[in-house]
């Protein structure tokens, strides 16, 4: 069943490794995994956590499009999420530009604000919360000025669908990162193998270096999500 917890075989199958490989990377604490009567078990959840530490990690695009070629398949799990492109996920009221914030609380208030001003969230303090926790926890400020704000897991009980929320202020925001951080986006998700569909597609664009000089310069929203178009039409 798909919502079971991975054995050694269907892990294997799903990352595309062999069995061999899986067992080894389990037995030296590499794999989040436990032994239940004498078998590997692992937890979607916790895989899916962990293949979410990994796109962060991706070094190129090549191996982020491996990764995105793993999260796709239907081995992930069920998903509601479904999408060609990300500015589908993106309606124009999900996007604030300049974003008025100059503190890392302010920011994440106002990129929930933007999630509820297109009617699909329906509570802002819970995802609020679940944003700060997620952030206290690990920022998910990137070194070239973005972050990736997400809750810990997808709240699929407040959302009526995913939303891809972007912000951008005029002047960088201390984040949590190696440098200040003035792009922001948003994922909201509903369930887990949606979340990383979006994270490793959004992970793929924003490599792009000519992506974010272009955000930074665009005057609105519309402008803003056609060049994010345009750079993951760029994808191979």
């Amino acid at each position: 069943m798909p919502h079971r917890d991975f054995d050694v075989a269907s892990l294997a199958r799903y990352l595309h490794l062999s069995p061999e490989v899986v067992l080894r990377l389990a037995e030296r604490g590499k794999l989040p995994g436990r032994k239940v009567a004498g078998q590997w078990r692992f937890p979607r959840a916790e895989v899916h956590h962990w293949l979410e530490q990994k796109i962060g990690a991706a070094e190129d695009d090549t191996q982020l499009a491996q990764l995105e070629t793993v999260v796709s398949q239907p081995a992930a799990g069920p998903s509601e999420t479904t999408f060609t492109s990300l500015t589908e996920l993106m309606p124009l009221e999900a996007i604030a530009i300049p974003l008025r914030a100059k503190t890392r609380n302010s920011v994440i208030c106002q990129m929930v604000g933007l999630a509820a001003r297109t009617g699909l969230l329906w509570d802002v303090q819970a995802m609020t919360e679940a944003v700060l926790a997620r952030e206290a926890m690990y920022p998910t400020a990137l070194e070239n000025g973005v972050a990736l704000l997400h809750p810990r897991r997808p709240m699929r009980s407040i959302l009526a669908q995913p939303i891809l929320c972007l912000g951008i202020t005029s002047t960088g925001v201390p984040f949590g990162g190696p440098c200040l951080t003035d792009i922001f986006f948003l994922i909201c998700s509903v369930d887990d193998p949606g979340h990383l569909r979006v994270l490793t597609r959004l992970s793929r664009v924003i490599a792009q270096p000519e992506l974010l000089q272009a955000l930074r310069s665009a005057p609105d929203a519309p402008t803003a999500r056609e060049v994010i178009r345009q750079a993951e039409s760029r994808l191979s």
